[in-house]
């Protein structure tokens, strides 16, 4: 039923401002409009909302993510503009922090925004 509509994501952010500029400075989103309920960006033709939510605390499980073609380009591009990825002792990631999975189909990493909202990319 919903297959065929467009998603629409909502972040919850405790400062719209900063969470605006790391998303469209950072990661490249494109400003599409801001109300008084969200900030509403697009990462190629899906809608991110960010949502202001006075204390909010972040899950410690991804909320975003994003489908790359080169992780190790993504990541590295990344990190020289400023992102840090996150290291798990209980993962075992390469020099960049990316994990492969055991079956070696996927690889990942994870990185968080200003408010703690847990990010990923994964090839």
């Amino acid at each position: 039923m919903l297959g065929s509509c467009h998603v629409v994501t909502f972040i919850l952010t405790s400062d719209v401002d900063r969470a605006k500029a790391f998303y469209i400075n950072q990661l490249g989103l494109r400003y599409v409009a801001q109300d008084d309920f969200a900030t509403v960006l697009d990462s190629n033709g899906v809608t991110l909302r960010l949502t202001p939510m006075p204390g909010h605390t972040p899950s410690q499980h991804p909320v975003l993510g994003w489908k790359v073609p080169d992780i190790a380009a993504a990541v590295t591009g990344l990190a020289q503009g400023g992102i840090q990825f996150e290291r798990y002792s209980f993962l075992e990631q390469d020099e960049l922090g990316i994990w492969t999975s055991p079956d070696g189909a996927a690889k990942v990493a994870f990185f968080k925004d200003p408010d703690g909202n847990l990010l990923s990319l994964t090839q």
